[in-house]
């Protein structure tokens, strides 16, 4: 019987690369989370060079630091073939699995009646800085011309059980097949995002099983700029105005009420 160390926690990867040092990101959102939600128990991913980085100081804010095993992304620059292990390697019962680069303003306990609901629940569509939830973005493209639902794995929701098992092993079989899955797409990607891979893998498991559409909340405002309506030529930052009131982030003198996916890893 699989032994686990807590009920619930939150769960990253963080395995630096030359560009981004995904640990640091870790390490400021664990400490978010410590000072934003009543139950903040974190565990962080890494290789065995990003292993070697771990501090006392970071060890004070991680409840676990969970080593490797095996490295499927030891080489890729952007290392996202390890994603499907987070159901293998979370230490929690009930984990929500978030990216490294996203912030919450405020406790997010009252989401998990919801989230209970469904075995694993992805979080869907996005929202701009406005509020509004974004159901269509220009990056989205290859989700419409193949009929993939709107999903995102910044955040989710996911406990031991039979349909988070499936969902997962058959995330990895199209992780480790993709040379095979991409040839039945519309204009794929040469390598498999993990948003791209989990809208596949909830098609093949049913979406039914693993989105609710109307759980509106359980989503972020992704400040990607097009989907904030701004071009790509500068940061997102020298669009608008960005203030901290203690944990609240403010954006053009609005407060986001709703994690905020920073995208850009210079903004911590």
């Amino acid at each position: 019987m699989r032994e686990f160390k807590s009920q619930f926690g939150f769960l990253t990867f963080a395995q630096n690369t030359t560009d981004v040092d995904y640990l640091n990101l870790a390490y400021e959102q664990a400490k978010n989370i410590k000072q934003t939600q009543k139950s903040n128990e974190y565990a962080v991913v890494v290789d065995s060079s990003t292993a070697k980085l771990v501090t006392e100081e970071h060890r004070q804010v991680f409840d676990h630091v969970i080593e490797l095993t095996i490295d499927y992304a030891n080489n890729e620059d952007w290392k996202l073939s390890n994603e499907w292990q987070a159901f293998w390697l979370t230490p929690f019962k009930e984990t929500i699995k978030l990216e490294s680069d996203l912030l919450f303003t405020g406790d997010i306990s009252h989401w998990l009646p919801a989230l209970r609901l469904k075995e694993i629940c992805l979080s869907y569509h996005c929202r701009d800085h406005h509020n509004n939830i974004v159901e269509d973005s220009a990056y989205r493209n290859l989700f419409k011309i193949n009929d993939l639902p709107d999903v995102y794995n910044g955040m989710m929701y996911f406990r031991f059980s039979q349909t988070a098992t499936d969902f997962f092993k058959t995330a990895r079989d199209i992780y480790q097949n993709w040379d095979q899955v991409k040839q039945q797409l519309k204009n794929y990607d040469k390598r498999p995002t993990t948003d791209v891979v989990y809208a596949i893998t909830a098609k093949i498991i049913g979406e039914e099983n693993c989105i609710i559409p109307t759980l509106d909340f359980f989503n972020f405002v992704h400040m990607k700029p097009q989907i904030q309506g701004w071009n790509e030529d500068q940061p997102w930052r020298d669009h608008v105005l960005v203030e901290h009131d203690n944990n609240m982030i403010r954006i053009n003198n609005l407060n986001q009420y709703q994690p905020v996916h920073y995208y850009d890893k210079t903004f911590i």
